[in-house]
C-alpha cells in the first residue's frame, strides 16, 4: 500500500491547489521586467539616437502592452488558464528578443520607432497575459483570501526587477562595461520558460474545500509571506553590499544562487499543506479538498424545487428578467456583467483614480534612469535606485494586501480609503523629485516604490469585491489599461515633453541627442504629477464615501460556508430557516 499510497500523494500534489499557487508565484516573480525599463533605458536610447521624448515614447507603449490585456481577459473566459499562459509565453520570447536584435545592431537598417514601441509592446503585453492566466486563477481559487493572495501574487512581481537584476549581474558580472542590453535579452526567455514548465498547473480546480481546508488557508499564506519576506531582506541587504563593494565574477553567481534557492523553498510549504489535506482525506474522504464531492441529488433536487416555486420560470418572465439584468446592475459584492461595470459610476471613480494616481508613480519609475543622470547620480547609484524601488514595490504590495485585508475584516475599513491614504503619502515622494533636494532620490525611491505596490493589489481586489468574480479575467484587465493612459499623459506630454525643452534650452548634446542635466529638468513636471495625485486621492475618498455601507458588511460571508467551492461562479438562492433568517445555499453547478 506504500508505493499506491506515495502516487496518491504525488498526484495530489501535481493536481492540488498550493502547487497551482506556488507556480502562480514564480511565474509573477519573472513577470515584473517592465519595471526595470530604466536599467537598459539608456542603451535604448544612445544606441538608436533617440531623444528623451522619443524614449518616453517607447516607455509609454512598454506601459500600454504590460497593461492593457482586455483581449487577454476574453481569451481566458472562453479558454483554460494554459491557453492564455501559452500565448504570453511566445508573445514575450518574441518581442523581447527582437528588441534586443534592434539594440544590438543585428537588425539593419535600424528600425523605426513605431516598429521598436511595437516590440516592447508585444513583449510587455506577456505580462498581462501571465497576470491572467495566473493571478485571476488564484483569485478564484482562494475567494475569501483574494487580498491575501493578490499582495503575495503582486508582490513576488514586485520583486522580480530585484531578482532579474541579480540575475543578470551573475551572468554577465562586473566586466560588462555598463552594457545593459544582455538583460534584454534574459527578460525575453526566462518569463516564458517558467510559464511553460508550469502550464499544466495552473488551472480552475471546481472542488468543494473542507471546512478543515479553508482553516489552513491563512497560515499557509503567512508562510509564504515569511519566505517572500527573507528573500526582500536578502536581496536588500546585497544590493547595499553591491552598492559599497565591488563584487567578482563568483561573488555575483553565489548571490543569484541564495536567490534561486529561497525561490524553490515554498515547495515546502507545498508539500506540508498537501500532507496534511492527504491525512484528513484517509480519515474523511468526503471532506478532502482534491477529490470532487458532488452534491446529492435529493439536495440538488430539493433546492431546484424550491428556486422554482418561489418565482415560476415563464418565457415572458425569462425575457423580462433578461432586460432588466442588462439595464439595472446587481447589488454591490454580486456578479457584475462587463458591460455593467464598464457604465458605473465606482468603475468611473476608480478608474479616473489609477490613471492619475498609479499613473505618476509610474512616471517616476520609468524615468528613474535619467532623474538620477540629471541629478548627478553615478550609474551604480542609479541601479540601486531600480532595485530600492523593486524591493519597496513588494513590500507595499505584501503589507496592503495582508493589512488591508486585516483592517476590513476586523474592522470594516474601506479599502477605497486605504487607496486614498497611500496616494496622499506619494506626494511627498514626487515633491523630492521635483526639488532635487541632494542626496534625496534614495528616499524618494523608497516611497514612490512602496506607494506604488501598496495601491495596486487594493485597486485590483475592489474591483472583485464591488463587481464579483464571474468575468474577473476581463474586469480585472480593464483596471489595468488605467495605468498606461496616466502614463502617457504624465510621462510622454508631460515629463518627456518639458526635459526635451529644458535640453533644448541649455544647448547639450546637440540635436537627436538632447540631454539635461540640473534640478529643471523633472522640477515642474513632478510638481504636476504631485498635484494631480492629491486630486486622485480625493476621487477615491468619493468612491469610499460610496461604498461605505458595502465595507460595513462582510463581503465574503458566502465564501466561508463550509463546503462552498471557492471559485464556483453561482448564484445564490436566498432561503428562509426555522428562525425566519436568511440563509444563502450555493446553486449545483450543471
Amino acid at each position: 500500500m506504500a508505493p499506491a499510497a506515495a502516487a496518491a500523494f504525488a498526484a495530489q500534489v501535481l493536481r492540488g491547489r498550493w502547487l497551482m499557487a506556488y507556480g502562480s508565484f514564480l511565474i509573477m516573480s519573472a513577470a515584473g521586467a517592465t519595471y526595470i525599463f530604466a536599467i537598459y533605458s539608456k542603451d535604448i536610447k544612445s544606441t538608436l539616437g533617440y531623444t528623451q521624448e522619443q524614449l518616453n515614447t517607447v516607455g509609454f507603449f512598454k506601459d500600454v502592452g504590460a497593461n492593457i490585456g482586455i483581449h487577454a481577459g476574453l481569451i481566458a473566459e472562453i479558454t483554460p488558464p494554459w491557453v492564455v499562459l501559452a500565448v504570453g509565453a511566445a508573445m514575450n520570447l518574441g518581442g523581447y528578443l527582437m528588441l534586443y536584435l534592434s539594440v544590438t545592431g543585428k537588425v539593419r537598417p535600424a528600425p523605426p520607432l513605431w516598429l521598436v514601441c511595437l516590440y516592447i509592446a508585444v513583449g510587455a503585453n506577456s505580462q498581462a497575459f501571465a497576470n491572467t492566466g495566473a493571478l485571476v486563477t488564484c483569485v478564484k481559487n482562494f475567494p475569501a483570501s483574494r487580498g491575501v493572495m493578490l499582495g503575495l501574487l503582486k508582490g513576488f512581481v514586485g520583486l522580480s526587477g530585484a531578482i532579474f537584476t541579480q540575475l543578470y549581474l551573475a551572468v554577465y558580472g562586473p566586466g560588462g562595461g555598463g552594457d545593459t542590453r544582455p538583460l534584454i535579452l534574459l527578460v525575453g526567455w526566462l518569463p516564458a520558460a517558467i510559464s511553460v514548465v508550469f502550464l499544466a498547473s495552473i488551472r480552475i480546480i471546481r472542488t468543494p474545500r473542507s471546512p478543515a481546508a479553508a482553516r489552513r488557508e491563512y497560515p499557509a499564506f503567512c508562510a509564504f509571506l515569511y519566505v517572500s519576506l527573507g528573500l526582500a531582506a536578502y536581496l536588500l541587504v546585497v544590493i547595499v553590499l553591491q552598492k559599497r563593494l565591488r563584487f567578482t565574477r563568483a561573488e555575483y553567481a553565489a548571490s543569484a544562487a541564495v536567490v534561486c534557492a529561497m525561490l524553490l523553498l515554498p515547495l515546502a510549504i507545498v508539500l506540508r499543506e498537501e500532507a496534511a489535506l492527504f491525512k484528513h482525506n484517509v480519515r474523511n474522504a468526503p471532506e478532502h479538498d482534491v477529490t470532487a464531492v458532488p452534491p446529492p441529488a435529493a439536495t440538488v433536487a430539493a433546492i431546484t424545487k424550491q428556486e422554482e416555486a418561489v418565482v415560476p420560470a415563464t418565457p415572458a418572465l425569462m425575457k423580462t428578467r433578461t432586460w432588466l439584468a442588462a439595464l439595472r446592475p446587481p447589488a454591490r459584492g454580486e456578479d457584475y456583467t462587463i458591460l455593467q461595470a464598464l457604465v458605473s459610476v465606482d468603475m468611473l471613480l476608480l478608474f479616473t483614480a489609477t490613471v492619475f494616481g498609479v499613473g505618476g508613480t509610474l512616471t517616476a519609475i520609468d524615468n528613474m534612469g535619467q532623474i538620477g543622470e540629471s541629478l548627478g547620480y553615478p550609474q551604480r547609484s542609479i541601479a540601486t535606485f531600480v532595485s530600492l524601488i523593486s524591493i519597496w514595490n513588494y513590500l507595499g504590495r505584501v503589507a496592503a494586501g495582508f493589512a488591508s485585508e486585516l483592517l476590513l475584516a476586523r474592522y470594516r475599513v474601506p479599502r477605497p480609503l486605504l487607496v486614498a491614504g497611500v496616494l496622499v503619502l506619494t506626494v511627498p515622494g514626487h515633491l523630492l523629485i521635483a526639488f532635487g533636494v541632494p542626496g534625496s532620490l534614495y528616499a524618494a525611491s523608497v516611497l514612490i516604490g512602496f506607494c506604488f505596490g501598496a495601491a495596486y493589489p487594493m485597486i485590483l481586489a475592489i474591483i472583485s469585491e464591488l463587481f464579483g468574480l464571474k468575468y474577473y479575467s476581463t474586469l480585472y484587465n480593464v483596471g489595468n489599461v488605467a495605468s498606461p493612459i496616466g502614463s502617457y499623459i504624465l510621462n510622454v506630454r508631460v515629463a518627456g515633453r518639458m526635459y526635451d525643452r529644458e535640453a533644448a534650452a541649455a544647448a547639450v548634446g546637440g540635436k537627436g541627442g538632447l540631454t539635461c542635466i540640473g534640478v529643471r529638468c523633472y522640477r515642474e513636471s513632478f510638481l504636476i504629477v504631485a498635484a494631480v495625485t492629491v486630486g486622485a486621492a480625493v476621487v477615491t475618498l468619493a468612491l469610499a464615501w460610496r461604498t461605505r455601507a458595502f465595507y460595513a458588511g462582510d463581503i465574503y460571508a458566502r465564501f466561508k460556508e463550509p463546503g462552498v467551492s471557492g471559485n464556483i461562479n453561482k448564484e445564490q438562492a436566498d432561503q428562509a430557516d426555522g428562525h425566519g433568517r436568511s440563509v444563502r445555499q450555493p446553486k449545483p453547478e450543471s
